[in-house]
């Protein structure tokens, strides 16, 4: 497996196309005959967009999707749901598609009417525009962003085991407002793997629930969260090789986020190893990883082991205290030698120790780890996670001005 260039149109015969007016963006995926899969918020609150995507994907084929930046479409009343399926039926029109196979996504400001006198011209100018470079792939990207402040894309290639080449590109938005569950912010994946509906159901679920599903900026569920995959079939079988390259784009669209988190400075990677299952493993990192009282702390450089410790506690992970063991190390530092704060149930980050000196000054990096071995078992599990800053409030209490 290879990064590529190209982003979504690293896959031969995708269209793209996206366009900005104000605050609002417009974009377009477009690909007749594509089967696909998705998955979705388990927000019991949810956007309009999710409601007919949901039944547009119960066919298993996808041709084309539209996506809107500015507003979520969600709680708007009735003619929110009038408004979602009128763009769905636009583009059905102005592309000549069957309307059942094409889905609707929305990301922006909740409760608020949609705009479709910017958002209709939008789509008819896009339609007019659709085509296959890297240039506009990226342009898609930047269409879909809201509070971000880059970019976030990416496309690999693999050789499968027939011998034949997969490609996969992918875009993806989202910095706050995440801790999704079987859902992300608002992802968007193609691919020409020859495989069915039930296969890329199954593939995106396992490359989901260890990525997305394991990154944290704030503890939010979005009402709009969806990962979308789409597949023009031209390649090889679909086997092991490409769900490996798929599983990377997913976690490299995932630390993107996190690191992009809103007013975020650092990046946490929490790694628990040696607990009693998958779930357990899953439980602690993801409590650390969520856990304000750590998110600040290493905000502010403050080596508190303990905040580490109370998350772990809580998590509803099994622990074995007595052999507990907890260390920090910085990604972005190769002289940085990993700092044991606890060993085996021995507390080393004592006061005037050199041990806490140390992490104080790991601490510092910007991209730190944390690892904690539970000592009960063998499995393991990683989230992913940011810091949590004064910019954070600012950004979330100006969102909508």
């Amino acid at each position: 497996m290879k990064i590529i260039e190209g982003g979504l149109c690293a896959v031969d015969d995708i269209l793209v196309s996206a366009s900005r007016e104000g605050k609002y963006g417009l974009a377009i995926i477009s690909n007749e005959g594509s089967n696909a899969a998705a998955v979705f918020t388990s927000n019991k609150i949810f956007a309009n967009p999710i409601k007919l995507t949901k039944e547009s994907i119960k066919n298993g084929k996808i041709d084309a999707i539209v996506i809107n930046s500015g507003n979520a479409n969600c709680y708007n009343g009735e003619q929110g749901l009038i408004d979602a399926k009128l763009m769905v039926n636009q583009v059905a029109t102005k592309l000549n598609l069957n309307e059942n196979n094409v889905a609707v996504a929305s990301t922006g400001v909740i409760g608020r009417s949609m705009p479709m006198d910017i958002i209709s011209p939008l789509i008819d100018k896009n339609i007019e525009s659709l085509g296959h470079s890297a240039k506009l792939s990226l342009d898609v990207a930047k269409a879909i962003m809201t509070t971000d402040t880059v970019p976030k894309e990416i496309s690999v290639e693999t050789v499968l085991n027939d011998g034949t080449v997969a490609k996969i590109g992918a875009v993806t938005k989202g910095s706050g407002m995440i801790e999704p569950n079987m859902g992300t912010m608002l992802s968007f994946i193609v691919t020409d793997v020859d495989a069915t509906p039930k296969e890329l159901n199954k593939s995106l679920k396992e490359a989901v629930n260890q990525s997305f599903n394991m990154i944290v900026v704030d503890g939010d569920e979005s009402t709009n969260d969806m990962a979308l995959l789409m597949s023009t079939c031209k390649s090889g079988k679909i086997d092991e090789n490409f769900q490996e390259a798929l599983n990377f784009v997913c976690l490299e669209l995932a630390k993107m986020m996190v690191k992009d988190g809103e007013g975020a400075s650092k990046y946490i990677e929490v790694e628990v190893k040696n607990a009693k299952s998958v779930d357990d493993a899953k439980l602690a990192a993801k409590a650390i990883a969520k856990s304000s009282l750590v998110k600040s702390a290493i905000f502010c450089n403050y080596s508190n082991w303990g905040r580490i410790l109370v998350a772990i506690g809580y998590s509803g992970a099994e622990v074995n205290s007595n052999k507990l063991s907890i260390s920090l190390d910085a990604l972005d530092d190769d002289s940085v030698n990993e700092v044991f704060v606890i060993k085996e149930g021995v507390v080393k980050a004592l006061d005037n120790t050199k041990e806490l000196s140390d992490s104080e000054e790991l601490i510092k990096n910007k991209e730190i780890k944390i690892t904690v071995d539970l000592d009960v078992g063998s499995a393991c599990a990683s989230a992913y996670g940011c810091d949590l800053t004064y910019d954070y409030v600012k950004i979330n209490a100006e969102y909508t001005t």
